[in-house]
């Protein structure tokens, strides 16, 4: 009897202290994404040096193969960014100096008289009567000047570019940390998550192929959604094809909801472009069926298993990332996802919820 009652309170302390543990767990998660979020301007370079270190561990490992210093593959890793860098600027320039060429004041009144002619018969057809009037739309536009008004809602221009140097000078501090070998994510995912190193080393490398499939992939497919989204543009006689393009080209890496976006605000731009309804609805139906081609075609065929997550799961991490990090945490969310399921896949606690995610 003794003996039952000894064991009868080990299993009750055992049980309390799952218990308490649970409650520990849920307490420090609501935590950490505050910490996530307040010191976002470290977490988000460190995430994306994380995710571009991956990409380059593959070139790492063929360079070490050859024998060659590490610093001469370091400095071809930062050669690749540079030069990737560079072809952007250049991009963004020729779009630059393409706006700047053209009369945005004239485009900008038609965009306002067409936009009026759209909503006046839903108005008229819904029995209801908004604010939305002439002087209004005139007025988001175009300020007093007739000049542009809307570059005024993206902020200070400098101080998003002291920004946007900083985090980046950060992300290169990170990514050759981590390139170095200064901080060993196998070792850390050895002592953390997987116990066994031959499941840290089975892990990292699943976490490398799928990172690596799933940037390239969506590199490719962004960049043709880009050149689809130009030439559509150049055929129907729109302006700003490379701009278009960039810009497309850019947001579809905001997975689900970046080419909704970059569709809808093509095709509203393009109603002060093209004249005939019917000209405008065909235009509309292709770049369309590029984003449906390219997004829900052939992104899944060429992901294959490795890409296996639910839309819920898509969209709730978008919510959730996007609340936190703002438009960096929606191009990271889906990446992060990624290496959050393939984490859980690998212990036999949480496979449920890796399970809950596919």
């Amino acid at each position: 009897m003794e003996n039952e009652h000894i064991q009868k309170n080990l299993r009750n302390r055992v049980r309390d202290v799952k218990t308490i543990k649970n409650i520990l767990i849920l307490m420090i998660i609501p935590l950490i994404f505050y910490l996530l979020k307040l010191l976002a301007f470290i977490f988000i370079p460190l995430a994306s040096a994380l995710f571009l270190s991956i990409l380059f561990t593959p070139f790492m490992r063929w360079m070490k193969k050859k024998k060659i210093p590490k610093i001469i593959s370091l400095l071809s890793v930062m050669l690749i960014i540079f030069c990737f860098f560079k072809i952007s600027s250049e991009l963004v320039q020729l779009s630059s100096q393409e706006i700047m060429n053209s009369n945005t004041s004239e485009l900008l009144i038609k965009m306002e008289d067409k936009l009026l002619d759209v909503i006046r018969p839903i108005e008229q057809f819904l029995g209801i009567s908004t604010e939305i009037g002439d002087d209004s739309i005139h007025d988001f536009l175009q300020g007093e000047d007739g000049s542009s008004n809307l570059l005024s809602y993206f902020g200070n221009t400098i101080q998003f570019l002291q920004k946007f140097i900083t985090q980046l000078l950060m992300l290169f501090f990170f990514l050759m940390l981590l390139l170095a070998g200064s901080l060993d994510l196998q070792s850390i995912m050895n002592s953390t998550v997987a116990r066994r190193r031959s499941t840290a080393i089975k892990t990292m490398l699943k976490i490398e192929k799928s990172i690596v499939k799933f940037i390239q992939v969506k590199f490719i497919l962004s960049a043709l959604t880009g050149v689809g989204f130009g030439l559509a543009c150049v055929a129907f006689d729109v302006s700003f094809p490379i701009f278009w393009g960039l810009f497309a080209f850019a947001i579809n890496f905001v997975q689900m909801v970046g080419s909704v976006i970059s569709t809808l605000c093509l095709g509203i731009f393009s109603l002060a472009e093209i004249e005939s309804t019917g000209t405008l609805a065909l235009f509309f139906i292709i770049i369309t069926s590029v984003q449906v081609l390219f997004g829900g075609i052939l992104e899944p065929i060429m992901m294959g298993k490795t890409f296996s997550i639910n839309t819920v799961t898509v969209l709730i991490m978008l919510m959730l990332w996007g609340f936190i990090w703002g438009v960096p945490g929606l191009i990271l969310s889906i990446p992060i996802t990624v290496l959050v399921k393939i984490i859980l896949e690998h212990n036999s606690r949480t496979q449920n919820i890796a399970k809950l995610m596919a």
